[in-house]
């Protein structure tokens, strides 16, 4: 079909939307002097250091981090190392690097061209680097690496895998988060020595909760962790002397442990209504102290001292600010701020969380925004966008494309439908061995309660999601082919064999937990995969791809292609296929990617719903 030009169709250029930098991981220094952050206001994301006394920023990187960031990274010791890493175009086999904020001097400390490596934390010394790896092609597990030899020793073996890990204050022990049990869903908390002796499971409430790992106390004596073991995650205590548990909280809405502030508070995070906020728990008392913010993002580990954190605030009408944040007076300064260049941040629509029935009436989450000149007698197009993972959540933070395509006139919802974090265990759990089952029954259901309650036109409703959201949005084209006016799948799953056959273990571990045994559910499994049921498709698909996608390889998309012409569809015309060569998941952070993504979409959009 021929493509529109280029022009500005609302309030906001895409170049400009898409390119309102953003900032992460603020990660502070051991003498809790200077602060780290991932910052893309140069296009890319780049390393900087600010200097707490004097907030002067320095840019550290400039061109030595991925495209795509999809690792964290690690303060060495000497307060003057940052270990990071960097993988090839996405594909995250990745490496680790060190670069000193001082020099810039940048050195290669690990080349393993078919692994991935994740630094997790440095031993108190400063002598050993812990770190994840799936080397050779095996299980995710921990690994340390002599930092002035570069002697690489593996200390667990897990089939399953193995992730975190980090040192008591004084190096003794390391904790880290695994699971031994056949059922996959349970998570327990082991400690091992740090040459890989004494291993033992010191938390596992029962089989099939899952628990992670927070922090550990300042004396060691005890750590901070989350569970789900009462059905939604709760705050805990497990005290290594008398292996005794402490619970904190009513365990009505979900909380995850974030810190322990010196031996005697936990820091953690309330996911309510789709935001997320701080709150202290006193470890003797457990008192609950609520730190109030406005509705959407607002987290932060990093503490200054036992009064004050680094806290990133994200809100559907702004993008992030970091602030330094006092607990005790809950006044705040502000460190950082969002760069909006010439928009008008005006024109900005919120979002609204709403729960709407579903087809068996189980109340779902979701956010929903509107044009800011909403008019109930009109109908708009809609967009429902699934998210990925599928046990992944979408909170009330700000999204460009959300602000371009409402001030376009479309309605857009991101439902938080069954198999989505933050609602607890059931609701997560719900479509274990049941993808496209209760989850699409949840996506027809939120088209249907925008149709009613939203002045939705039944005939312009576009379904668009990435990875797992990609998924959803080719089964939806497959199995209610009459329901969407039109269909965008971003680096989508369509194959569950064919992916579980080019994935890393660890991914396949994700997979048999989410879908069962490749083998003894195989009829499920194709049942399941999209590429079954593409062919019912009734309206157009547009289906992008990176070509180094390591979670939904460039295949599942190429399988959907050769389907489509086999049961006589044409491209350009039935379907639009668009492969990028320099790109893994996603662009996560590069503005370039990110413009070239909505600008695709507008077109797509433009060409087949509004010119119809």
């Amino acid at each position: 079909m021929k493509k529109k030009e280029a022009e500005q169709r609302g309030n906001f250029r895409i170049e400009e939307l898409a390119s309102i930098p953003t900032f992460a991981l603020a990660t502070l220094n051991y003498t809790k002097d200077k602060l780290a952050f991932y910052w893309n206001k140069t296009g890319r994301f780049e390393l900087y250091i600010m200097d707490l006394a004097t907030k002067k920023i320095t840019q550290i990187t400039d061109g030595q981090l991925p495209k795509g960031i999809r690792a964290g990274y690690l303060w060495g010791r000497d307060n003057q190392t940052i270990y990071f890493t960097k993988d090839n175009d996405g594909n995250e086999k990745h490496d680790i690097y060190s670069i000193n904020i001082i020099t810039k001097e940048t050195t290669q400390l690990t080349e393993t061209p078919n692994s991935q490596d994740i630094p997790s934390d440095l031993s108190p010394e400063g002598k050993w680097l812990l770190f994840n790896a799936n080397r050779n092609q095996g299980q995710m597990n921990l690994y340390r690496m002599h930092l002035k030899t570069g002697d690489v020793e593996q200390i667990t073996t897990h089939e399953n895998p193995a992730v975190g890990g980090e040192y008591t204050k004084d190096g003794s022990l390391i904790a880290y988060v695994t699971n031994e049990e056949k059922n996959l869903v349970n998570s327990d908390i082991y400690i091992i020595k740090p040459d890989g002796t004494d291993m033992k499971r010191v938390v596992q409430l029962k089989v099939g909760s899952k628990e992670s790992f927070a922090d550990w106390s300042d004396n060691g004596h005890s750590f901070a962790f989350t569970t789900d073991v009462n059905g939604i995650n709760q705050v805990a205590i497990y005290h290594l002397e008398t292996q005794e548990v402490t619970y904190f909280g009513d365990a009505t809405k979900s909380e995850n442990a974030m810190k322990v502030i010196g031996n005697n508070k936990i820091l953690a995070i309330s996911n309510h209504n789709a935001s997320l906020s701080p709150i202290i728990y006193d470890v003797k008392t457990g008192e609950k102290t609520i730190l109030e913010f406005p509705p959407g993002i607002a987290v932060g580990s990093q503490l200054i001292n036992d009064y004050e954190v680094i806290i990133t605030i994200n809100r559907s009408l702004s993008p992030s600010t970091l602030i330094r944040f006092n607990i005790l007076t809950q006044e705040s300064e502000i460190l950082l701020q969002t760069d909006m260049g010439n928009i008008d941040e005006s024109l900005f629509v919120d979002g609204q969380h709403i729960f709407y029935p579903s087809l068996d009436g189980t109340e779902i989450p979701a956010i929903v925004y509107k044009p800011r000149d909403f008019d109930a007698s009109k109908k708009y197009p809609a967009i429902i966008v699934p998210h990925g993972g599928p046990t992944g959540q979408y909170f009330l933070n700000f999204t460009p494309s959300v602000q371009y395509l409402t001030d376009l006139g479309y309605i857009v919802m991101y439902p938080n439908v069954r198999g989505s974090t933050g609602y607890g265990s059931a609701f997560r759990d719900a479509c274990i061995k049941d993808w496209g089952g209760k989850d699409h029954d949840d996506w027809i259901a939120g088209r249907q309660w925008l149709i009613e309650h939203s002045s939705v036109d039944p005939k312009k409703v576009i379904i668009y999601g990435g990875s797992y959201g990609g998924y959803a949005t080719l089964w939806a084209m497959g199995k209610s082919p009459e329901l969407w006016a039109a269909g965008v799948a971003w680096v989508p799953v369509s194959d569950l064999l064919a992916m579980y056959d080019l994935s890393m273990e660890h991914f396949k571990f994700y997979l048999r937990q989410q879908m069962g045994d490749p083998v003894k559910d195989k009829e499920l499994w194709i049942d399941r995969s999209p590429i079954t049921h593409i062919q019912n498709m009734k309206s157009p698909l547009l289906l992008v791809h990176g070509t180094n996608d390591p979670r939904c390889p460039v295949s599942q998309s190429h399988i959907v292609v050769e389907k489509l012409k086999q049961h006589g569809f044409k491209e350009n015309e039935d379907f639009e296929y668009i492969e990028f060569g320099d790109e893994g998941h996603g662009s996560s952070g590069d503005m370039s990617g990110t413009i070239r993504s909505l600008k695709l979409l507008d077109d797509f959009l433009y060409r087949r719903i509004e010119s119809e």
